[in-house]
């Protein structure tokens, strides 16, 4: 499967000097504005440190619809903003680069999802929330990493052990829920670049140079199958092994011991939150070259001039917007 691919690009480096003065004009052009700023883990690190908020896409979205602010400015990628657009319809949600995709929600097309339903007429449609607004428009539940375990469960529950579910479009992410479930599902050929690059020689590799280090793994990663089978095997030892979200990774780190090492398996930009969080443990990355580059399409001078001009608006339509709303607040319910 030939999967959609970030560009090749290089982000400007700004001068250190330059970035506080940069930030300012950032929160006084919020405050101008009425923004809120919104920032995913994965953000350049002076992104981070000027939003508002920071988080994972969905938490970040849910933060959005609850502020009083007229406008969003939504640091992360374009299936985030539309998210944002779709729980927040009476507010300007801007994106300050249009062109920040996303690998893993192109690597599934509406006709694409629509057919795969038709093959299988009566089945459940479960799809990550890293997906546009036209995918969850077509889905039953959407999910996120850190329920999808629960979720999937839930619809065994509520619809009967003998369901069929699509899942997609991540087959790392779906891959985790079938072995943890023990129930197999129709899993979409889909991935994260930047998560698919995490191979299980990095996490040997890692291992080799860190013994005893904890591992900190994000179900996407496509190292993830195989480290539960280490553990299954007793390769690794269970109790330093760790599947979690973004969210699921801060929480270990405002709990950690300090002076523990933990080796992190999802994309780079985490280890700025995370030694934030736990400037006392040594946080690793897996694979260092582990970066988006759709992420690092948003930069300072872009946030800037987004607030500046109002430019960047993602409006998704009402229609759509409205369908794509029932999965969320389906997947929100459960938890």
């Amino acid at each position: 499967m030939n999967l959609p691919m970030a560009p090749t690009l290089t982000t400007p480096t700004l001068a250190p000097e330059d970035i506080p003065r940069l930030q300012d004009e950032v929160r006084a052009l919020a405050r101008e504005r009425d923004a809120v700023i919104l920032a995913h883990n994965y953000q350049l690190p002076e992104v981070q440190d000027v939003a508002d908020y920071v988080g994972d896409s969905l938490g970040l979205s849910r933060q959005g619809a609850k502020t009083e602010a007229s406008v969003i400015a939504f640091c992360g990628v374009h299936f985030m903003a539309e998210t944002a657009s779709i729980l927040s319809p009476d507010k300007l949600v801007l994106i300050p680069d249009l062109g920040a995709g996303c690998s893993l929600a192109d690597s599934i097309t509406p006709a694409q999802l629509s057919d795969w339903q038709a093959r299988h007429p009566g089945a459940v449609t479960v799809m990550y929330v890293n997906t546009t607004a036209e995918i969850k428009a077509l889905t039953d539940y959407c999910v996120t990493s850190s329920n999808a375990v629960a979720v999937v469960e839930h619809i065994y529950r509520e619809h009967g052990q003998e369901t069929e579910i699509l899942f997609g479009p991540d087959m790392f992410l779906g891959a985790y829920v079938e072995k943890t479930t023990g129930r197999p599902m129709h899993v979409w050929d889909g991935e994260c670049h930047v998560h698919a690059g995490i191979r299980p020689r990095d996490i040997e590799r890692v291992r080799a140079q860190h013994p005893g280090a904890d591992f900190l793994i994000h179900p996407e990663c496509g190292c993830s199958t195989s480290v539960m089978e280490y553990v299954a095997a007793g390769d690794v030892d269970s109790e330093g092994v760790h599947m979690l979200s973004t969210g699921g990774m801060l929480d270990y780190a405002a709990h950690a011991t300090p002076g523990t090492t933990a080796i992190m398996a999802t994309e780079t930009g985490m280890l700025h939150p995370l030694r934030m969080a736990a400037p006392d443990v040594d946080f690793i990355a897996a694979n260092e070259s582990a970066s988006c580059r759709y992420m690092k399409m948003i930069t300072l001078p872009k946030l800037r001039d987004c607030l500046r001009d109002l430019s960047g608006e993602v409006k998704v339509p009402a229609a759509i917007a409205e369908r794509a709303r029932v999965p969320i607040e389906r997947m929100v319910a459960i938890g």
